[in-house]
Order: C-alpha cells, then sequence, then structure tokens
C-alpha cells in the first residue's frame, strides 16, 4: 500500500512539474509547449529520481492517438482543391523536400552513436510531434529524435519571421492562425473519442506501422473529406495532454549516457539543420516560379516545421494562407506515412 502510495505521489509531482512548465513555455511562446513541459519533467525525473519510472502503455497510445487525430484534422477540402491545381510542382517539391532530409539524415551517421533510423528520424522536415511520437516503435532513439526535431522547429520560429520580413517583404503583421468556427469541444471530444477508437482498432486489424498514430489520423481526415467531422476538432485540453504524455515518455526514457549523447551530435545537428532550411528555403523559390505564386509564399509553404507559427506569419503578412497549408499539410502526411518504410529500409543496416 505505502508502495502504491509512493508511486501516485511520485506520478502526481511529475505532472505537476510538467504541466506547470507546459504553462509556462506557453507564456514564453515556445512551439507544443506541453511537450517540451513533459519532457523536462521527466528529464529531470530521469536523472534524479532512485528508480526508473515509465509512462504506462495505454497512456502512450492513447497520447500518439489523439496527435494522430489532430493532425488529420488539418485536412480540408480546400487544401485538396489547391493541390489539385498545382499538383506537379507541390509533388516534386514534396519528394525533394523528402529526399533533403533523407540526406542530412544519413550525413547525422557521422556522429558516433547515432544509427541510420535515428538520423533520417532527426532530420525528416516536417511532422515533429509525429515523427517524436512515433520514433520509438520504428527503431529509432526517440530521445535524440524529440531533441534534434524540436531543436529545427525552435530555430525555424525564431528566424522565420525576420527572414519573412528583411528577405522577402513580408510586412510585419500579427495576425494569428486561421480558426474554424468549430461546433464546440463536446463535439470535438466526441469526435476525437471515434477517431481514436476507430483508427486504432483499424491501424490493429490492418496491422498499419504505428498504427495508433497512422490510423486515427486516416480516420480524422476521412471525416474531414466527407463533412461527417462538422469541423470538429480535438479540445484543447485533449490535444496538450497528448503533447504532455508523448513529452513524459520521451524524458522519463533519457540516461546520462543517452543526454551525453544528444550533446555530442548539437553542433552536426546544428550544422545540418541550417543546412536543410536553406536547402527547403530553395525548394521555396522553385515552387514559386513553377506555381506562379510569390516568393513569400513559396518560402512559408516549403518551410520545413512550425506549422501554427508559418500559418500565423502567413496570415498577418498577406501571403496566400491556403496554398500554404495545402503544401504544408501533402508534405506533413508523406513525411508521417514514408517513415514506416523509411524506417523498414534503414533498419537492417544498423543492425
Amino acid at each position: 500500500m505505502d508502495g502504491g502510495r509512493r508511486g501516485l505521489l511520485d506520478w502526481a509531482a511529475v505532472l505537476a512539474v510538467g504541466v506547470a512548465a507546459g504553462v509556462l513555455l506557453a507564456l514564453l511562446g515556445v512551439p507544443s509547449a506541453p511537450l517540451f513541459g513533459g519532457l523536462v519533467a521527466g528529464l529531470g525525473r530521469a536523472l534524479l529520481g532512485r528508480s526508473r519510472l515509465s509512462l504506462p502503455r495505454p497512456a502512450g497510445i492513447g497520447a500518439q492517438a489523439v496527435i494522430g487525430v489532430s493532425i488529420g484534422a488539418l485536412v480540408q477540402t480546400a487544401t485538396l482543391r489547391t493541390i489539385a491545381e498545382h499538383w506537379l510542382p507541390v509533388l516534386a517539391v514534396t519528394v525533394a523536400t523528402l529526399l533533403v532530409s533523407m540526406v542530412a539524415g544519413q550525413l547525422m551517421r557521422l556522429q558516433r552513436g547515432i544509427s541510420p533510423v535515428t538520423g533520417a528520424f532527426s532530420m525528416i522536415a516536417g511532422g515533429a510531434s509525429g515523427i517524436t511520437a512515433m520514433a520509438r516503435d520504428l527503431g529509432a532513439d526517440e530521445q535524440v529524435v524529440a531533441v534534434l526535431q524540436y531543436l529545427r522547429v525552435l530555430l525555424i520560429v525564431v528566424a522565420m519571421p525576420v527572414v519573412a520580413t528583411t528577405v522577402y517583404g513580408a510586412s510585419a503583421g500579427s495576425g494569428t492562425a486561421p480558426a474554424g468556427d468549430g461546433p464546440g469541444w463536446p463535439a470535438g471530444l466526441l469526435f476525437t473519442a471515434v477517431c481514436v477508437a476507430v483508427g486504432v482498432l483499424l491501424g490493429r486489424v490492418s496491422r498499419l506501422p504505428v498504427g495508433a498514430l497512422l490510423g486515427p489520423l486516416a480516420v480524422a481526415a476521412a471525416l474531414d473529406l466527407t463533412g461527417l467531422s462538422r469541423g470538429a476538432g480535438v479540445p484543447a485540453v485533449v490535444e496538450a495532454a497528448g503533447f504532455l504524455a508523448i513529452g513524459l515518455q520521451v524524458g522519463l526514457g533519457f540516461t546520462r549516457d543517452s543526454l551525453r549523447l544528444v550533446g555530442r551530435a548539437l553542433p552536426l545537428a546544428l550544422v545540418l539543420i541550417v543546412g536543410a532550411v536553406a536547402a527547403c528555403a530553395g525548394l521555396g523559390v522553385v515552387l514559386s516560379r513553377a506555381a506562379g505564386v510569390t516568393l513569400l509564399d513559396g518560402y512559408l509553404a516549403t518551410t520545413p516545421g512550425g506549422l501554427y507559427a508559418v500559418l500565423a506569419t502567413a496570415t498577418g503578412s498577406g501571403a496566400d494562407a491556403t496554398f500554404v497549408l495545402a503544401v504544408q499539410v501533402l508534405r506533413l502526411f508523406v513525411m508521417l506515412f514514408s517513415a514506416p518504410l523509411l524506417a523498414r529500409v534503414l533498419r537492417p543496416r544498423s543492425g
């Protein structure tokens, strides 16, 4: 009984620290603040605690499913129409971005201790939350993946407004990402529950790789495209809980050895991230000329990460937010659904 009570108090303390850290980081404007809060709390517990603590498997599956629904809800009919209008250049740039990610990921192997799968997942351009959530299941080092993925997101979020205004002449607006008038949180909760239940079951029955994430993602996208969702999305509190759980899972898995590995990998990772971001900006120029959009639209559409910050910049600067969202969402789906195949190809060589 005492052991059970101590376990509950242990979890209560970790959750309290995670929530508090998430709130503080959100006030500072850090992207995916609940995930970072959970990572900080989990890391502190992993390094300071006398015993190991791990997230229960059902909680991890639920967190993956919630993130999948959140990503799937981004798909809209207008998004597909925009992609259809410019399908060839958009598809070409998306494939080129995937190739840039793969090259950067394999160069990441120059750092001792980084496997091919971990290197690839660390450098995949876009979908940081989804990639982090599926990293462990696909054989990657989720601690390294999480730190390097969100290092890229942080760099992009900090640099993007400066680049957009100084290089591309965007007006310094303070717009926010477009927010649809949804049917309210009860409908959102029902939508989330249905997508999670059906999606997880679908993932298991079909043996879909990382089915706990990709199954709910596919169901949410299908309900959105058919209009059955009626604009519902994941309630903010539920989404934050999902991010917090993933952050805790990653943080609690840290050891002093893995922390040292991340520290050694940071210099090379920083160089590769900057190079990948620059390459994507070059692809933005190609996209703008091929699709007949502005250079600013091309840059924002190909920025490898920080989706909501990208949309906020697009709406605040008068860019074509629909085009930007369409390209970003297509790349997000391509990256997430290609990750299991990429892991399968690279894993034998990492054995």
